[in-house]
């Protein structure tokens, strides 16, 4: 067999085979038929689609809500005043920094006299002017949202026994912001004095997310605001939402139930080098003394607070959950 006849054995094998996987193998396997099935319901899609346009259209109103409102909720940083807003802090930034400013000045006068020892007492410009005022504003924030997040499943089901009894929403909004507890009234008041101003009740509600930036605040905001783009029983969807909202605190409340062991060892062992470091300072006085007495002692005792205070936030990240 010469050459040419070689490759044109070749190139036929090659399109007989092209043809059998391409043509009729498909058939053997049933390729074909499942195309012909799939081309009969996408087209038969296509006419239920056509039928029921009002609910394609209604689901992409939903949809382009909760992608709205998602942008909006989408977390920048954190500026001041939103913190301070966030912990219910009717004060000024500018007001803070005097704040901050004060403590620096106290806590560096309290270390320099403690110690006399100019290099410690400037570690309470750090101290008082960024840490603890800083701290005291995050403790205030996380306390005023807890309040709130505990409270809120009541206030969204007298929404809902509001509505269902015939009252608009704004007015069932003004029931809250004048009976509900701190800080669910506060926040409730705002967006009626929003309203009154001229907002629409979904850029009104959108203020709570904003000043309470919390998963169960951003359902709220999201229901409402699809109730008004695109309509629908409010009652019944708030109802919902409350369910989820009183199941998530059951969830959470659950967590911290299992989670209790673990924290009460994380605090034992966080609390074991002070009670060893006062037995021993009880029993043999001059044995510990040396680590504040002597240079070498202090650097020691410093590096040993550093390495202690990131083991404990290391155990508090450890033991802390979240959903």
């Amino acid at each position: 067999m010469d050459r040419d006849t070689l490759l044109i054995v070749v190139l036929v094998v090659l399109v007989a085979g092209g043809l059998f996987f391409g043509v009729i193998e498909p058939m053997l396997s049933g390729d074909a038929k499942a195309e012909k099935r799939q081309k009969a319901l996408q087209s038969s899609a296509r006419r239920t689609n056509d039928r029921s346009g009002d609910t394609v259209n209604r689901r992409k109103q939903v949809a382009d809500s909760l992608k709205e409102v998602e942008q909006r909720g989408k977390s920048k940083r954190v500026s001041l005043e939103q913190r301070l807003q966030q912990a219910g802090l009717n004060i000024s930034k500018s007001r803070f920094f005097i704040y901050q400013a004060v403590g620096a000045v106290v806590m560096t006068g309290v270390l320099f006299f403690a110690t006399g020892e100019p290099l410690y007492s400037l570690a309470g410009l750090i101290i008082g002017g960024l840490g603890l005022p800083n701290w005291v504003v995050g403790y205030m924030r996380k306390k005023r949202i807890k309040k709130f997040v505990e409270a809120f499943p009541d206030a969204i089901d007298v929404i809902v026994r509001g509505i269902k009894a015939g009252l608009p929403l704004g007015d069932c909004l003004r029931v809250i912001g004048s009976e509900a507890p701190e800080p669910v009234c506060t926040e409730f008041r705002a967006v009626v004095e929003a309203q009154t101003m001229g907002l629409s009740a979904g850029e009104a509600v959108d203020r709570i997310g904003v000043s309470i930036p919390t998963a169960e605040a951003n359902f709220f905001t999201i229901v409402i605001n699809i109730q008004q783009k695109s309509g629908g029983n409010l009652a019944e969807a708030l109802s919902g939402l409350s369910k989820v909202l009183r199941d998530r605190k059951k969830m959470r409340q659950k967590i911290q139930a299992m989670s209790s062991e673990a924290k009460a060892s994380a605090g034992i062992i966080a609390a074991l080098p002070f009670a060893v470091g006062l037995l021993v300072y009880i029993s043999s006085p001059r044995y510990i003394e040396l680590l504040w007495l002597t240079n070498t002692g202090r650097v020691v005792l410093l590096a040993s607070a550093f390495w202690m205070f990131l083991g404990v936030m290391v155990m508090r990240k450890m033991i802390s959950f979240d959903f």
